[in-house]
């Protein structure tokens, strides 16, 4: 194995699982950290950890437990994947697990970036835009977890870590990798410990490939897999994203609340495809634990008789407005809790109605419903959209699945994402 990668949640580790196979790696992901030995003949393994909201020394914890397992496989090089939005709690988690991984590894300097232009995710001045604006005027200082207020990388990583945090900034990307390498050895001789990075291009993330190559650590969103397996002399294969044949029925599971997602359930509903969604709002806070699951039973009564007709989509997507009402309600983080249970719920009765073809929309939501299906790791496939591959469960009776970050995909992902499988596999129901 030439990288071991850690990811903060599921649907990050299926982006950069992407990105690397788009750039020429075999890539097997895992859900969690395996007990046994690594059995498949891959150049990467990406660890998916549900770890981006729970307290940081959790968070630590798991980390380094991943890291272990990935040393012990022969990982050459170590990759701490966080999301485009760089989105953490107030105390962590994304600085935190650095430091950790850092000196577990007895590594000096890294760098971090969660540029992904591909995605509208570029850094400037160590500033993070979404699109043409700052992270904080992007819809994400109203996430339901990760409220993100601030666009200086720079601050928000500092406040994070004990470590000082410097910038590699646009002039030096300009002028190349070798610039870069100067600019890295003059931050660690002034006692810099983290850098982030500028990249407003995928160009710049070619750039920054090589001079990443002897590095320990890197930790960034997953643009910067772009310039990596060069490094190793590898080059873009469609081999590496070759998927098994899809067959069984279709089912769209969403819970994300982002601008993105909320988009995709509407153009979903516009192409008169059926769909059936929670509204927690009508749940009382004394009852909303059984409600919820009659909830459950009807919505899989409801998509029972329409699952060999085509897609369904079962969703507890929502506006920011009704969101903050349900929370207010029901309480922030039991809101969550129980909607991710549902979906959960959801899909372990889905897949015994036939479901093999899975759209999962949402970060928390794919790794509830990656948990209860019990699935342990996929093969990565051919990519949907920039940051969202087809992957396969083997030696599992799941199928073909798609985790989708929250904010990424076109407005026609869902429908396109089905597409994209059938003619990529030649499906078969």
């Amino acid at each position: 194995m030439k990288l071991g990668c850690i990811a903060d949640d599921f649907t990050g580790a299926t982006d950069l699982a992407n990105n690397l196979v788009r750039s020429g790696m075999r890539v097997m992901q895992t859900f969690g950290t395996p007990t046994a030995t690594l059995s498949s003949d891959v150049d990467a393994v990406v660890v998916a950890l549900k770890s981006r909201t729970i307290p940081a020394q959790e968070a630590v914890q798991k980390s380094l437990e991943a890291l272990q397992w990935l040393r012990a496989q022969g990982a050459e090089q170590i990759y701490f994947k966080y999301c485009s939005t760089f989105d953490s709690t107030a105390d962590g988690n994304i600085g935190p697990v650095t430091e950790a991984l850092m000196d577990a590894l007895d590594c000096k300097f890294t760098i971090a970036t969660p540029a992904f232009p591909d995605n509208g995710r570029t850094v400037f001045k160590g500033y993070l835009f979404a699109g043409a604006v700052l992270l904080n005027e992007s819809g994400m200082q109203n996430h339901p977890l990760t409220p993100m207020t601030d666009a200086n990388l720079v601050r928000v990583m500092q406040s994070q870590t004990q470590r000082k945090v410097g910038l590699i900034d646009h002039t030096v990307m300009a002028r190349g990798t070798s610039a870069i390498a100067e600019k890295m050895k003059q931050l660690q001789n002034e006692g810099v410990g983290v850098a982030i990075v500028d990249a407003t291009s995928n160009e710049d993330l070619k750039t920054l490939g090589p001079a990443l190559k002897n590095m320990p650590l890197i930790t960034a969103g997953s643009g910067v897999a772009i310039g990596l397996p060069r490094n190793w002399g590898l080059q873009v294969s469609v081999n590496a994203s070759a998927l098994p044949k899809a067959q069984g029925y279709q089912a769209i599971v969403s819970g994300s609340c982002s601008l993105a997602t909320q988009g995709q359930v509407a153009h979903y509903k516009t192409s008169g495809l059926p769909s059936w969604q929670f509204e927690p709002l009508l749940w009382s806070a004394a009852e909303a634990h059984a409600q919820m699951k009659a909830d459950v039973a009807k919505a899989l009564a409801w998509a029972q008789p329409l699952l060999a007709k085509g897609p369904v989509l079962i969703y507890a997507t929502t506006d920011a407005e009704t969101l903050q009402k349900v929370q207010a309600k029901l309480g922030r983080e039991q809101a969550s809790e129980w909607m991710e249970s549902a979906l959960a719920q959801v899909s372990v009765g889905l897949q015994k109605l036939g479901v093999k073809q899975w759209v999962i929309a949402g970060g928390e939501t794919s790794g509830a419903c990656v948990q209860a299906l019990n699935i342990s790791q996929m093969q990565i496939g051919p990519q949907i959209d920039p940051g969202v591959p087809w992957c396969f469960a083997p030696n599992h009776t799941a199928g073909h699945l798609t985790l989708k970050s929250g904010n990424f995909g076109t407005p026609d992902f869902f429908t396109k994402a089905l597409k994209v499988l059938n003619t990529s596999t030649k499906a078969t129901a």
